[in-house]
């Protein structure tokens, strides 16, 4: 079963995103922040990894670089699930490492098919 690691800091997102993924047979776990998140990789070992962009402390794309720059977690697939949605937003997430850009709001649809396109 592929495990999903979703770092989202809105609680209402979360439970929305968790029900998206397990309705699909997806096995969840998830913080509400990005640094748990960089603790979670490690312990959890999740085969991708979804994440918020707008947080407090630590942001999703310093998360993503985080994870990118890690030759251990480097090769996990990241989507970055977010209401910034300006090109320039984006072409950013891909230089920080993300694979697969979402924009909220999103359907069950646009995360099933994101986690699709970067499931092996």
């Amino acid at each position: 079963m592929v495990k999903i690691l979703v770092v989202e800091d809105t609680p209402s997102e979360m439970q929305l995103m968790t029900l998206y993924l397990k309705d699909n047979g997806y096995q969840v776990v998830s913080t509400d922040n990005a640094k748990d998140g960089l603790s979670m990789v490690d312990k959890e070992k999740p085969d991708i990894v979804i994440t918020d962009v707008v947080m407090e402390g630590m942001n999703g794309f310093e998360f993503c670089r985080t994870l990118k720059k890690n030759p251990d977690t480097e090769s996990i697939p990241v989507i970055a699930c977010t209401s910034r949605n300006q090109d320039l937003d984006k072409l950013w997430g891909k230089k920080q490492g993300v694979d697969v850009y979402v924009t909220k709001p999103y359907s069950q649809e646009d995360i099933i098919k994101a986690v699709k396109s970067v499931s092996n």
